[in-house]
């Protein structure tokens, strides 16, 4: 006798863009990011699109929640860096001695909430709980210390024990690089149902001949990959590993959900995604079959859009969304409207009669600009109906909310430039606001210093 599958939905975890979202190019390997370095930014626009998109999707009916933004800037950094005294302090002298390292402080980047943490649904550990695990993300200064405030946030949501559980970031060290759901993909015949698990990697710390980029950094191992697997309880025989390209690393593709995105059967990818293609889908399609479930590749040839225009919209940088009729809808940014061939290719793949029939399209310029799309603003949670009940229900994203978020982002500035960032004041703004944002989500004690 089968066991019953449980009814489950994917929520969508947006990150709430902070009021410190800025462009200060601190991303070596991400061209957009790079492209816009010390740039004006505008980041009341940021919030409200990024608020807009949430908004979208729930009245469409999709699962869809928050995660906050983190406190900045990071004093903790500064001052662990020699920079003492009062607030203002701090700010004036990493201004004055190492402007880099006070951007990297005020980085805004956990906006994109695919690098918080992977996930593994219920129906796919040992033990029957939703496990997250934060990324260490340790490739980057701006990004290393976002995990201590990721697993805060995603137990003051996810608290239920019994239901969930949230493990601390993998060792801080290169062997053990971890950019999360970035490079993460969950495949299966439903939500509820056991699903395959695939994390993909960028190279091998153990081994010194395995093929690696040369120009730009890998950010994800094989190792961590493994570790992570290993925290959740995953079946082995339905956690798939696979190696990036390292060719389209060095061309921009700073994480696998730049050039690939999969839900469901349906994985949606670039010819040069992976390396050795041949052997990476049958890999994968031995795993599938194994739950009986075939794979749909939906493969794009690079004759059709070349890896620089796939980097340039992203258009693999969207979200892939059931719908009830048991199709798709690919959630994408205005970009690939605007790029001649990735608008061609979609314009046929929605005619093709596919899994994929439709296009919900977006504004995310400022997120865009910085070098994230509607993928990297997101972190896919799937849920069954008691999970969903036991987790804080006040990041759920609703109307009454979606208003009181519109109307709490007037405290942003609508221009952030490099110079702003040397102004103390930006920094009560921002424990100001925050300090609201806890009230409005019923999160009390959320941040550090709320409890110091």
């Amino acid at each position: 006798m089968s066991t019953p599958v449980a009814t489950a939905h994917e929520f969508n975890f947006d990150g709430l863009v902070g009021p410190t979202h800025n462009y200060a190019g601190l991303s070596f390997g991400n061209v957009a990011s790079f492209s816009n370095v010390k740039s004006a930014s505008n980041p009341k626009l940021a919030a409200l699109q990024g608020l807009a998109k949430m908004r979208a999707l729930a009245v469409r009916g999709f699962a869809q929640a928050l995660l906050p933004p983190q406190d900045r800037p990071n004093f903790r950094l500064l001052r662990s860096l020699g920079f003492g005294g009062s607030d203002a302090d701090v700010i004036g002298r990493a201004f004055k001695e190492a402007p880099v390292i006070l951007s990297c402080a005020y980085s805004a980047s956990p906006m994109w909430t695919a690098n918080a943490a992977t996930v593994s649904p219920s129906a796919d550990t040992a033990d029957g709980r939703v496990h997250f695990t934060a990324a260490n993300l340790n490739s980057k200064l701006h990004r290393a210390y976002e995990h201590t405030q990721s697993a805060r946030s995603l137990r003051a949501i996810f608290g239920n024990q019994q239901r969930f559980a949230v493990h601390d970031a993998l060792p801080s060290t290169p062997a053990f690089g971890d950019e999360g759901a970035a490079n993460h993909t969950r495949l299966g015949a439903t939500h509820g149902a056991t699903g395959v698990e695939l994390f993909v990697y960028g190279r091998v710390e153990f081994d010194p001949d395995a093929v690696a980029p040369k120009r730009y950094p890998a950010r994800q191992t094989l190792e961590a990959s493994q570790a992570v697997a290993r925290l959740h309880g995953l079946d082995h025989g339905r956690t798939v590993y696979l190696q990036q390209n390292p060719d389209v690393i060095d061309q921009g593709v700073f994480h696998n959900d730049v050039i690939a995105v999969g839900n469901g059967e349906v994985l949606f990818y670039h010819q040069q995604a992976f390396h050795n293609e041949a052997a990476s889908l049958a890999t994968l399609q031995h795993a599938m079959d194994r739950l009986g479930t075939p794979l749909q590749p939906v493969r794009v040839a690079s004759a059709e859009v070349s890896v620089a225009d796939a980097v340039s919209s992203y258009l693999f940088n969207s979200q892939l969304l059931s719908k009830p009729d048991g199709k798709m809808a690919l959630v994408v940014p205005h970009e690939c409207e605007e790029n001649p061939a990735v608008s061609r290719y979609l314009q046929g793949l929605i005619a093709s009669g596919g899994a994929i029939d439709e296009l919900i399209n977006f504004d995310l310029r400022q997120s865009m600009r910085n070098g994230g799309g509607p993928a990297c603003l997101r972190l896919r949670v799937a849920l069954t109906e008691a999970e969903a009940a036991a987790m804080h229900q006040g990041v759920i994203m609703t109307e009454a909310l979606y208003a009181r978020l519109v109307t709490w982002v007037e405290h942003y500035r609508d221009r952030l430039a490099p110079a702003d960032l040397a102004d103390p004041t930006l920094a009560v703004e921002v424990q100001t606001a925050l300090d609201e944002l806890t009230t409005i989500l019923q999160l009390p004690g959320l941040y550090e210093f709320q409890v110091m």
